[in-house]
Protein backbone atom coordinates (compact mmCIF):
# COMPACT_ATOMS: atom_id res chain seq x y z
CA UNK A 1 0.00 0.00 0.00
CA UNK A 2 1.27 3.46 -0.86
CA UNK A 3 1.97 5.60 2.23
CA UNK A 4 0.85 9.26 2.20
CA UNK A 5 3.80 10.68 4.08
CA UNK A 6 7.21 9.10 3.65
CA UNK A 7 9.18 11.72 5.58
CA UNK A 8 10.39 10.91 9.08
CA UNK A 9 10.77 13.54 11.79
CA UNK A 10 14.04 13.97 13.66
CA UNK A 11 12.38 12.62 16.82
CA UNK A 12 11.22 9.51 15.01
CA UNK A 13 14.69 8.91 13.59
CA UNK A 14 16.10 9.27 17.09
CA UNK A 15 13.45 6.89 18.40
CA UNK A 16 14.25 4.41 15.66
CA UNK A 17 17.96 4.73 16.47
CA UNK A 18 17.33 4.20 20.17
CA UNK A 19 16.03 0.72 19.36
CA UNK A 20 19.38 -0.27 17.89
CA UNK A 21 21.12 1.27 20.89
CA UNK A 22 19.09 -1.16 23.00
CA UNK A 23 19.97 -4.08 20.72
CA UNK A 24 23.62 -3.11 20.92
CA UNK A 25 23.70 -3.55 24.66
CA UNK A 26 23.72 -7.25 23.78
CA UNK A 27 25.60 -7.11 20.48
CA UNK A 28 28.42 -4.97 21.87
CA UNK A 29 28.78 -7.10 24.95
CA UNK A 30 28.96 -10.16 22.68
CA UNK A 31 31.45 -8.46 20.35
CA UNK A 32 33.64 -6.80 22.95
CA UNK A 33 33.18 -8.24 26.43
CA UNK A 34 31.73 -11.72 26.67
CA UNK A 35 34.74 -13.74 25.47
CA UNK A 36 37.01 -11.98 27.95
CA UNK A 37 34.32 -12.27 30.64
CA UNK A 38 33.89 -16.02 30.17
CA UNK A 39 37.65 -16.80 30.13
CA UNK A 40 39.21 -14.30 32.54
CA UNK A 41 36.30 -13.51 34.91
CA UNK A 42 33.72 -16.30 34.82
CA UNK A 43 36.40 -18.99 34.54
CA UNK A 44 35.39 -21.11 31.54
CA UNK A 45 37.98 -22.98 29.51
CA UNK A 46 38.41 -21.40 26.08
CA UNK A 47 37.47 -24.64 24.31
CA UNK A 48 34.30 -25.11 26.44
CA UNK A 49 33.29 -21.56 25.65
CA UNK A 50 33.92 -22.11 21.94
CA UNK A 51 31.75 -25.24 21.87
CA UNK A 52 28.93 -23.40 23.66
CA UNK A 53 29.01 -20.59 21.11
CA UNK A 54 28.69 -23.15 18.31
CA UNK A 55 25.95 -25.30 19.83
CA UNK A 56 23.71 -22.40 20.81
CA UNK A 57 23.72 -21.21 17.21
CA UNK A 58 21.75 -24.37 16.33
CA UNK A 59 18.84 -22.90 18.31
CA UNK A 60 18.96 -19.81 16.09
CA UNK A 61 18.33 -22.01 13.06
CA UNK A 62 14.85 -22.58 14.53
CA UNK A 63 14.06 -19.38 16.43
CA UNK A 64 15.13 -16.86 13.77
CA UNK A 65 12.88 -18.05 10.92
CA UNK A 66 10.14 -18.81 13.47
CA UNK A 67 10.21 -15.24 14.76
CA UNK A 68 10.17 -13.98 11.19
CA UNK A 69 7.05 -16.02 10.49
CA UNK A 70 5.40 -14.79 13.70
CA UNK A 71 5.93 -11.15 12.71
CA UNK A 72 4.36 -11.91 9.32
CA UNK A 73 1.34 -13.62 10.90
CA UNK A 74 0.28 -11.24 13.68
CA UNK A 75 -0.56 -7.55 13.77
CA UNK A 76 -1.85 -5.37 16.62
CA UNK A 77 -3.26 -1.86 16.89
CA UNK A 78 0.38 -0.67 17.09
CA UNK A 79 1.34 -2.36 13.85
CA UNK A 80 3.30 -5.48 12.93
CA UNK A 81 6.61 -4.91 14.74
CA UNK A 82 6.66 -2.16 17.38
CA UNK A 83 4.65 -3.93 20.08
CA UNK A 84 7.46 -6.44 20.66
CA UNK A 85 9.55 -3.59 22.09
CA UNK A 86 6.80 -2.84 24.61
CA UNK A 87 6.17 -6.38 25.82
CA UNK A 88 9.72 -7.80 25.69
CA UNK A 89 11.81 -4.88 26.92
CA UNK A 90 11.87 -6.08 30.55
CA UNK A 91 12.59 -9.78 29.83
CA UNK A 92 15.32 -8.61 27.45
CA UNK A 93 17.01 -6.60 30.21
CA UNK A 94 16.73 -9.47 32.71
CA UNK A 95 18.38 -11.88 30.26
CA UNK A 96 21.40 -9.58 29.87
CA UNK A 97 21.79 -9.21 33.63
CA UNK A 98 21.63 -12.97 34.25
CA UNK A 99 24.13 -13.74 31.49
CA UNK A 100 26.79 -11.63 33.22
CA UNK A 101 26.07 -13.07 36.66
CA UNK A 102 28.68 -15.52 38.00
CA UNK A 103 27.10 -18.11 40.35
CA UNK A 104 28.96 -19.77 43.22
CA UNK A 105 28.85 -23.25 41.66
CA UNK A 106 31.53 -25.80 40.85
CA UNK A 107 32.87 -25.83 37.29
CA UNK A 108 30.17 -28.18 35.94
CA UNK A 109 27.42 -26.10 37.55
CA UNK A 110 28.85 -22.88 36.15
CA UNK A 111 29.05 -24.42 32.68
CA UNK A 112 25.38 -25.46 32.86
CA UNK A 113 24.39 -22.00 34.11
CA UNK A 114 26.36 -20.40 31.28
CA UNK A 115 24.48 -22.52 28.72
CA UNK A 116 21.07 -21.71 30.23
CA UNK A 117 21.61 -17.96 30.44
CA UNK A 118 23.35 -17.73 27.07
CA UNK A 119 20.42 -19.55 25.45
CA UNK A 120 17.99 -17.23 27.27
CA UNK A 121 19.72 -14.03 26.12
CA UNK A 122 19.98 -15.43 22.58
CA UNK A 123 16.23 -16.12 22.41
CA UNK A 124 15.39 -12.69 23.81
CA UNK A 125 17.82 -11.11 21.36
CA UNK A 126 16.03 -12.85 18.49
CA UNK A 127 12.60 -11.85 19.77
CA UNK A 128 13.35 -8.13 19.69
CA UNK A 129 15.94 -7.91 16.93
CA UNK A 130 13.94 -9.42 14.07
CA UNK A 131 11.00 -7.04 14.61
CA UNK A 132 13.53 -4.20 14.90
CA UNK A 133 15.42 -4.88 11.68
CA UNK A 134 12.07 -5.37 9.92
CA UNK A 135 10.75 -2.01 11.16
CA UNK A 136 12.57 0.16 8.62
CA UNK A 137 10.56 -1.44 5.82
CA UNK A 138 7.29 -0.06 7.25
CA UNK A 139 8.49 3.32 8.57
CA UNK A 140 9.00 4.65 5.02
CA UNK A 141 9.53 3.44 1.46
CA UNK A 142 11.73 6.42 0.53
CA UNK A 143 15.29 5.03 0.08
CA UNK A 144 16.86 8.35 1.10
CA UNK A 145 14.78 8.46 4.27
CA UNK A 146 15.64 4.83 5.00
CA UNK A 147 19.33 5.56 4.54
CA UNK A 148 19.05 8.65 6.76
CA UNK A 149 17.16 6.69 9.43
CA UNK A 150 19.77 3.97 9.30
CA UNK A 151 22.44 6.61 9.76
CA UNK A 152 20.72 7.60 13.02
CA UNK A 153 20.29 3.94 13.89
CA UNK A 154 23.94 3.07 13.43
CA UNK A 155 25.04 6.24 15.22
CA UNK A 156 23.02 5.35 18.32
CA UNK A 157 24.12 1.73 18.07
CA UNK A 158 27.73 2.84 18.18
CA UNK A 159 27.04 5.18 21.09
CA UNK A 160 25.69 2.17 22.99
CA UNK A 161 28.75 0.18 21.98
CA UNK A 162 30.94 3.06 23.14
CA UNK A 163 29.23 3.08 26.53
CA UNK A 164 29.67 -0.68 26.88
CA UNK A 165 33.34 -0.52 25.89
CA UNK A 166 34.21 2.52 28.01
CA UNK A 167 31.98 2.14 31.05
CA UNK A 168 31.80 -1.62 31.64
CA UNK A 169 35.51 -2.48 32.19
CA UNK A 170 36.15 0.61 34.35
CA UNK A 171 32.87 0.35 36.27
CA UNK A 172 33.40 -3.38 36.80
CA UNK A 173 36.89 -2.70 38.20
CA UNK A 174 35.54 0.00 40.55
CA UNK A 175 32.48 -1.92 41.73
CA UNK A 176 34.35 -5.20 42.02
CA UNK A 177 37.62 -4.20 43.65
CA UNK A 178 37.81 -7.51 45.48
CA UNK A 179 35.31 -9.37 43.31
CA UNK A 180 35.57 -8.64 39.58
CA UNK A 181 32.73 -11.05 38.79
CA UNK A 182 30.41 -9.00 41.00
CA UNK A 183 31.69 -5.86 39.31
CA UNK A 184 30.80 -7.16 35.83
CA UNK A 185 27.36 -8.25 37.04
CA UNK A 186 26.57 -4.75 38.34
CA UNK A 187 28.13 -2.94 35.38
CA UNK A 188 26.17 -5.00 32.86
CA UNK A 189 23.08 -4.57 35.04
CA UNK A 190 23.32 -0.84 34.36
CA UNK A 191 23.60 -1.55 30.64
CA UNK A 192 20.61 -3.93 30.79
CA UNK A 193 18.45 -1.25 32.41
CA UNK A 194 19.51 1.22 29.75
CA UNK A 195 18.54 -1.26 27.01
CA UNK A 196 15.10 -1.78 28.53
CA UNK A 197 14.38 1.96 28.70
CA UNK A 198 15.63 2.54 25.15
CA UNK A 199 13.29 -0.09 23.73
CA UNK A 200 10.35 1.56 25.46
CA UNK A 201 11.40 4.96 24.09
CA UNK A 202 11.63 3.46 20.58
CA UNK A 203 8.12 2.06 20.89
CA UNK A 204 6.58 5.38 21.90
CA UNK A 205 8.33 7.55 19.28
CA UNK A 206 7.98 5.54 16.05
CA UNK A 207 5.04 4.88 13.71
CA UNK A 208 4.42 2.19 11.11
CA UNK A 209 3.28 3.90 7.88
CA UNK A 210 3.78 1.43 5.04
CA UNK A 211 1.41 -1.52 4.94
CA UNK A 212 2.58 -4.54 2.99
CA UNK A 213 0.14 -7.32 2.25
CA UNK A 214 1.90 -10.46 3.48
CA UNK A 215 1.59 -13.32 1.05
CA UNK A 216 0.12 -16.46 2.60
CA UNK A 217 2.63 -18.65 0.82
CA UNK A 218 3.47 -21.95 2.58
CA UNK A 219 6.75 -21.98 4.50
CA UNK A 220 8.57 -24.32 2.10
CA UNK A 221 7.57 -22.17 -0.85
CA UNK A 222 8.76 -19.07 1.01
CA UNK A 223 12.17 -20.69 1.46
CA UNK A 224 12.29 -21.48 -2.25
CA UNK A 225 11.40 -17.89 -3.15
CA UNK A 226 14.01 -16.58 -0.74
CA UNK A 227 16.75 -18.76 -2.20
CA UNK A 228 15.80 -17.60 -5.70
CA UNK A 229 16.23 -13.96 -4.61
CA UNK A 230 19.85 -13.57 -5.65
CA UNK A 231 20.25 -10.16 -4.02
CA UNK A 232 19.02 -11.50 -0.68
CA UNK A 233 21.28 -14.57 -0.76
CA UNK A 234 24.16 -12.25 -1.59
CA UNK A 235 23.40 -10.12 1.48
CA UNK A 236 23.16 -13.28 3.58
CA UNK A 237 26.77 -14.11 2.61
CA UNK A 238 27.82 -10.49 3.14
CA UNK A 239 26.27 -10.44 6.61
CA UNK A 240 27.86 -13.74 7.62
CA UNK A 241 31.40 -12.95 6.45
CA UNK A 242 31.29 -9.39 7.74
CA UNK A 243 30.03 -10.49 11.14
CA UNK A 244 32.76 -13.13 11.49
CA UNK A 245 35.44 -10.54 10.81
CA UNK A 246 33.82 -7.91 13.01
CA UNK A 247 33.32 -10.21 15.99
CA UNK A 248 36.79 -11.75 15.87
CA UNK A 249 38.37 -8.31 15.90
CA UNK A 250 36.00 -6.91 18.53
CA UNK A 251 36.35 -9.94 20.83
CA UNK A 252 40.14 -9.78 20.77
CA UNK A 253 40.47 -6.00 21.24
CA UNK A 254 40.40 -6.25 25.04
CA UNK A 255 42.96 -9.10 24.99
CA UNK A 256 45.15 -7.06 22.63
CA UNK A 257 45.00 -4.01 24.91
CA UNK A 258 45.73 -6.03 28.04
CA UNK A 259 48.46 -8.38 26.82
CA UNK A 260 49.92 -7.07 23.53
CA UNK A 261 49.94 -3.43 24.63
CA UNK A 262 50.38 -4.21 28.34
CA UNK A 263 47.48 -2.04 29.47
CA UNK A 264 45.38 -1.94 32.65
CA UNK A 265 41.57 -1.70 32.82
CA UNK A 266 41.72 1.95 31.73
CA UNK A 267 43.78 1.10 28.62
CA UNK A 268 41.52 -1.85 27.83
CA UNK A 269 38.51 0.44 28.06
CA UNK A 270 39.93 3.31 26.02
CA UNK A 271 41.37 1.03 23.33
CA UNK A 272 37.97 -0.59 22.74
CA UNK A 273 36.38 2.85 23.01
CA UNK A 274 38.74 4.20 20.35
CA UNK A 275 37.46 1.63 17.89
CA UNK A 276 33.85 2.39 18.74
CA UNK A 277 34.41 6.16 18.58
CA UNK A 278 35.79 5.73 15.06
CA UNK A 279 32.72 3.70 14.15
CA UNK A 280 30.46 6.46 15.51
CA UNK A 281 32.24 9.03 13.35
CA UNK A 282 31.86 6.73 10.34
CA UNK A 283 28.04 6.89 10.52
CA UNK A 284 27.48 10.57 9.57
CA UNK A 285 30.44 10.45 7.18
CA UNK A 286 28.90 7.45 5.41
CA UNK A 287 25.56 9.26 5.11
CA UNK A 288 27.32 12.36 3.74
CA UNK A 289 29.30 10.37 1.17
CA UNK A 290 26.33 8.32 -0.05
CA UNK A 291 24.40 11.51 -0.80
CA UNK A 292 27.11 12.31 -3.36
CA UNK A 293 28.67 8.97 -4.31
CA UNK A 294 27.42 5.50 -5.20
CA UNK A 295 26.63 3.60 -2.01
CA UNK A 296 27.50 0.22 -3.54
CA UNK A 297 30.98 1.39 -4.58
CA UNK A 298 31.59 2.86 -1.12
CA UNK A 299 30.62 -0.48 0.45
CA UNK A 300 32.83 -2.74 -1.60
CA UNK A 301 35.96 -0.58 -1.81
CA UNK A 302 36.07 0.29 1.91
CA UNK A 303 35.92 -3.39 2.88
CA UNK A 304 38.76 -4.27 0.55
CA UNK A 305 40.72 -1.38 2.07
CA UNK A 306 40.18 -2.94 5.52
CA UNK A 307 42.30 -5.90 4.43
CA UNK A 308 45.21 -3.61 3.50
CA UNK A 309 44.98 -1.57 6.72
CA UNK A 310 44.85 -4.77 8.78
CA UNK A 311 48.03 -6.04 7.16
CA UNK A 312 49.80 -2.74 7.84
CA UNK A 313 48.76 -2.78 11.50
CA UNK A 314 50.04 -6.33 11.99
CA UNK A 315 53.40 -5.56 10.37
CA UNK A 316 54.30 -2.28 12.04
CA UNK A 317 52.82 -2.45 15.57
CA UNK A 318 55.12 -4.05 18.15
CA UNK A 319 54.20 -5.11 21.73
CA UNK A 320 53.75 -2.05 23.91
CA UNK A 321 53.66 0.36 20.93
CA UNK A 322 50.57 2.00 22.35
CA UNK A 323 50.24 5.37 20.60
CA UNK A 324 50.64 4.01 17.07
CA UNK A 325 48.31 1.12 17.88
CA UNK A 326 45.58 3.54 18.93
CA UNK A 327 45.99 5.62 15.76
CA UNK A 328 45.89 2.72 13.30
CA UNK A 329 43.10 0.96 15.18
CA UNK A 330 41.05 4.17 14.95
CA UNK A 331 41.60 4.34 11.18
CA UNK A 332 40.84 0.65 10.76
CA UNK A 333 37.60 0.86 12.75
CA UNK A 334 36.51 3.99 10.88
CA UNK A 335 36.93 2.40 7.45
CA UNK A 336 35.29 -0.87 8.58
CA UNK A 337 32.02 0.84 9.55
CA UNK A 338 31.53 3.13 6.56
CA UNK A 339 29.45 0.34 5.02
CA UNK A 340 27.04 -0.18 7.93
CA UNK A 341 24.13 2.20 7.09
CA UNK A 342 24.22 0.93 3.50
CA UNK A 343 23.93 -2.71 4.50
CA UNK A 344 20.89 -2.30 6.75
CA UNK A 345 19.08 -0.28 4.09
CA UNK A 346 19.94 -2.89 1.49
CA UNK A 347 18.04 -5.66 3.30
CA UNK A 348 14.69 -3.90 2.94
CA UNK A 349 15.53 -3.14 -0.69
CA UNK A 350 16.37 -6.79 -1.36
CA UNK A 351 12.97 -7.81 0.08
CA UNK A 352 11.28 -5.37 -2.31
CA UNK A 353 13.45 -6.68 -5.16
CA UNK A 354 12.28 -10.24 -4.53
CA UNK A 355 8.68 -9.04 -4.35
CA UNK A 356 9.01 -7.24 -7.69
CA UNK A 357 10.65 -10.22 -9.37
CA UNK A 358 8.36 -13.00 -8.13
CA UNK A 359 5.13 -11.16 -7.36
CA UNK A 360 5.19 -12.64 -3.85
CA UNK A 361 6.52 -10.90 -0.74
CA UNK A 362 8.71 -12.82 1.71
CA UNK A 363 9.41 -10.33 4.46
CA UNK A 364 9.54 -11.94 7.91
CA UNK A 365 11.56 -14.91 6.73
CA UNK A 366 13.94 -12.57 4.89
CA UNK A 367 14.72 -10.54 8.00
CA UNK A 368 14.81 -13.69 10.13
CA UNK A 369 17.33 -15.18 7.72
CA UNK A 370 19.58 -12.11 7.93
CA UNK A 371 19.39 -12.21 11.71
CA UNK A 372 20.39 -15.85 11.59
CA UNK A 373 23.33 -15.01 9.31
CA UNK A 374 24.47 -12.40 11.81
CA UNK A 375 24.16 -14.67 14.81
CA UNK A 376 25.62 -17.66 13.00
CA UNK A 377 28.57 -15.44 12.15
CA UNK A 378 28.79 -14.40 15.81
CA UNK A 379 28.80 -18.05 16.86
CA UNK A 380 31.45 -19.08 14.35
CA UNK A 381 33.59 -16.08 15.26
CA UNK A 382 33.21 -16.64 19.00
CA UNK A 383 34.11 -20.31 18.61
CA UNK A 384 37.05 -19.41 16.37
CA UNK A 385 38.39 -17.00 18.98
CA UNK A 386 38.12 -19.65 21.69
CA UNK A 387 39.82 -22.35 19.66
CA UNK A 388 42.48 -19.94 18.35
CA UNK A 389 43.29 -18.72 21.85
CA UNK A 390 43.77 -22.34 22.90
CA UNK A 391 45.79 -23.10 19.74
CA UNK A 392 48.16 -20.18 20.34
CA UNK A 393 48.64 -21.19 23.99
CA UNK A 394 46.76 -18.34 25.65
CA UNK A 395 46.85 -18.39 29.47
CA UNK A 396 43.83 -16.61 31.07
CA UNK A 397 44.98 -13.70 33.25
CA UNK A 398 48.58 -14.92 33.04
CA UNK A 399 51.87 -14.25 31.28
CA UNK A 400 51.61 -14.87 27.55
CA UNK A 401 54.18 -16.61 25.35
CA UNK A 402 55.53 -15.05 22.17
CA UNK A 403 53.30 -17.38 20.17
CA UNK A 404 50.22 -16.26 22.09
CA UNK A 405 51.13 -12.60 21.55
CA UNK A 406 51.47 -13.13 17.79
CA UNK A 407 48.18 -15.03 17.77
CA UNK A 408 46.37 -12.19 19.53
CA UNK A 409 47.80 -9.70 17.02
CA UNK A 410 46.72 -11.91 14.10
CA UNK A 411 43.20 -12.16 15.48
CA UNK A 412 42.91 -8.38 15.71
CA UNK A 413 44.24 -7.68 12.23
CA UNK A 414 44.88 -10.15 9.40
CA UNK A 415 42.37 -12.89 10.26
CA UNK A 416 39.32 -10.59 10.42
CA UNK A 417 40.73 -8.54 7.54
CA UNK A 418 40.44 -11.56 5.24
CA UNK A 419 36.71 -11.83 5.98
CA UNK A 420 36.17 -8.15 5.20
CA UNK A 421 37.93 -8.52 1.85
CA UNK A 422 35.62 -11.44 1.03
CA UNK A 423 32.61 -9.30 2.01
CA UNK A 424 33.77 -6.46 -0.24
CA UNK A 425 34.31 -8.91 -3.09
CA UNK A 426 30.76 -10.25 -2.75
CA UNK A 427 29.33 -6.74 -3.07
CA UNK A 428 30.62 -6.53 -6.64
CA UNK A 429 27.53 -8.62 -7.47
CA UNK A 430 25.04 -6.30 -5.72
CA UNK A 431 23.04 -4.25 -8.21
CA UNK A 432 20.32 -2.36 -6.31
CA UNK A 433 21.55 1.21 -6.63
CA UNK A 434 19.22 4.11 -5.81
CA UNK A 435 18.36 4.44 -9.51
CA UNK A 436 17.59 0.73 -9.82
CA UNK A 437 15.43 0.85 -6.68
CA UNK A 438 13.24 3.56 -8.23
CA UNK A 439 12.21 1.04 -10.91
CA UNK A 440 11.32 -1.45 -8.15
CA UNK A 441 9.18 1.16 -6.37
CA UNK A 442 7.34 1.95 -9.58
CA UNK A 443 6.66 -1.73 -10.20
CA UNK A 444 5.34 -2.24 -6.65
CA UNK A 445 3.55 1.13 -6.49
CA UNK A 446 5.16 2.12 -3.17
Amino acid sequence: MKANNQKLSILEKIGYGSGDAAVNVVISSMFLIITFFYTDVYGLKATDMALMFLLVRLIDAITDPLMGLITDKFTTRWGRYRHYFLFLAVPFGISVFLTFTTPSFDYAGKLIYAYITYIFVTIMFTSVTIPYISLIGVLTSDPKERLSANGYRLFFAKVAAFLVSIIVPILAAKLGKNDLARGYQLAMGVMALMGTLLFLFSFFTTKERVEHVVDKTPLLDQFKLLIKNGQWTLLFGVCFTGTVGYVIRGSVAIFYAKYFLGGDASVQSTFMGTGVAAAILAMPVSTYITQRYCKVKLFKYTQIAVGAISLIMFLIIKPGDMLLAYIIYFILSFVVDLHAPIFWSAIAEAVDYGHAESGKRVSGLSFGGISFAQKFGMGIAGAAVGYLLDFFGYVPDGEQSQTAMIGIALMLTIIPGVFHVIMGGLMFRYKITDEYYETIKTKLNI
